[in-house]
């Protein structure tokens, strides 16, 4: 009890002179969200957002004036992650996030290090290959998320009726398409392949139809913190601008990754290769304008 009323304390404070008082740095992370962030076991949280926190860390760790600074990994989720980040629980929340206008009346956000596309994961000999086939469907989505909100207001669902049912996270709702229970799960795209190529049977799934929306992913921390943000974002823009991003982006995207070996396969989009060239944290809503 002490623990949460100390870390309620720190809401609306400084994060570097709370991290420097407890001597640590609390990271938010995921652990089905891969390849952006997600668990391996024994409580090791890895995948591209991970990394870059993990910059973050030793950026924070010059900042505060300890290169021993303690850094710990806190699970959150899609329900919880915003409280988390506000109530002074974790210091930053590196998942898979998207940045929107909502989220923005209580939260901040570093540059956008990710563009996803919301996009349906089925089974391969479904049937179903694009939005119009889910009518009479049942779609699984994640509990917290925007992405069935997303899909009934797509023009191409507006006549599409579908029941709708909740995972707990990423991983139970793709279980939920696997046991037969949904007939399509509804996410971000690049959860949807982490998801699929981590699975024990990979060709057996697939992503298909239109995209629902784009949306602009980044890492999330207090906001009205001025002296953490500059942190942060100078990391992240100092990561863009030296290629090193580029090159983390590759080792989780095009590369093999654990805990089985296998390539996720998804190159950087332009829209991504757009963001880094001009680091911002535009909201979602900037990037659906018609």
């Amino acid at each position: 009890m002490a623990a949460a009323t100390a870390s309620s304390a720190w809401a609306q404070s400084d994060t570097l002179a709370k991290v420097k008082q407890s001597g640590k740095f609390v990271i938010g992370t995921r652990d089905s969200s891969a390849p952006l962030a997600y668990t391996v076991g024994d409580g090791k949280y890895v995948g591209y957002h991970v990394d870059i926190c993990n910059q973050i860390a030793e950026s924070v760790k010059k900042a505060v004036g300890n290169p021993n600074l303690k850094v710990e990994y806190q699970l959150v989720t899609s329900q919880n992650r915003v409280s988390l980040v506000t109530n002074g629980t974790v210091d930053v929340e590196c998942g898979s996030t998207t940045n929107n206008a909502t989220r923005q009346k209580d939260v901040a956000f570093a540059p956008t290090t990710y563009v996803t596309n919301v996009r349906i994961a089925v089974r391969a000999d479904s049937g179903i290959d694009s939005l119009a086939k889910l009518d009479g469907k049942t779609v699984a989505t994640t509990t917290g998320t925007t992405s069935v909100l997303l899909l009934r207001k797509h023009e191409r669902a507006a006549k599409v009726n579908f029941n709708d049912v909740l995972g707990k996270d990423h991983a139970d709702s793709f279980l939920l398409v696997e046991s037969g229970r949904a007939d399509a799960f509804v996410m971000d795209d690049n959860i949807l392949a982490g998801l699929i190529v981590n699975s024990k049977n990979p060709a057996g799934y697939k992503i298909v139809g239109e995209t629902i929306s784009e949306e602009p992913i980044a890492i999330m921390y207090r906001k009205d913190d001025p002296a953490f943000k500059k942190v942060a974002d100078d990391t992240v823009k100092g990561l863009m601008s030296s290629g090193e991003l580029a090159k983390i982006y590759a080792k989780w995207f095009t590369g093999p990754i654990p805990p089985r070996g296998n390539v996720v396969g998804m190159p950087m989009s332009e829209s991504l290769k757009k963001a880094i060239a001009n680091p911002n944290d535009n909201p979602a809503e900037t990037y659906n304008k018609k």
